[in-house]
């Protein structure tokens, strides 16, 4: 477990749900999409522009939300995640659950994936 007092990397941030640990490197970039995503836009009031529109589609018919939720995702990532290129955003659907799967890579660097889940109230 990484702490204030071992962080060896320029790009950090606290590890959201473990108080006193960090994340560092790809690590930060993984968790910095997941907060990208689950953001409500117009919540964060310094950036209203901030975060996803995808909470607005997650009650929709489930063959009609991906275009969507990729359009959303990509935009919102390009925007504010410069340190990395989106190869991929794919979604999975099963059940109550909907998962972004954004496939990036840092410049010049290999192929990552990080996956955000949301779950949906009502499922048609």
């Amino acid at each position: 477990m990484k702490t204030l007092n071992t962080i060896t990397s320029a790009h950090w941030q606290p590890e959201l749900g473990h108080p006193g640990s960090v994340v560092e490197g790809l690590s930060d970039i993984g968790q910095a999409i997941q907060v990208i995503l689950l953001t409500p836009k117009g919540s964060d009031p310094h950036r209203p522009d901030f975060g996803t529109n995808n909470h607005h589609y997650l009650d929709w018919p489930t063959n009609i939300i991906t275009p969507y939720l990729v359009r959303e995702s990509i935009e919102a990532i390009q925007r504010w995640e410069t340190r990395i290129t989106v190869i991929q955003v794919n979604i999975d659907i099963e059940g109550s659950t909907v998962a972004v799967r954004v496939v990036w890579k840092v410049a010049d660097g290999v192929p990552t994936e990080s996956k955000v889940e949301y779950e949906r109230t009502g499922t048609t």
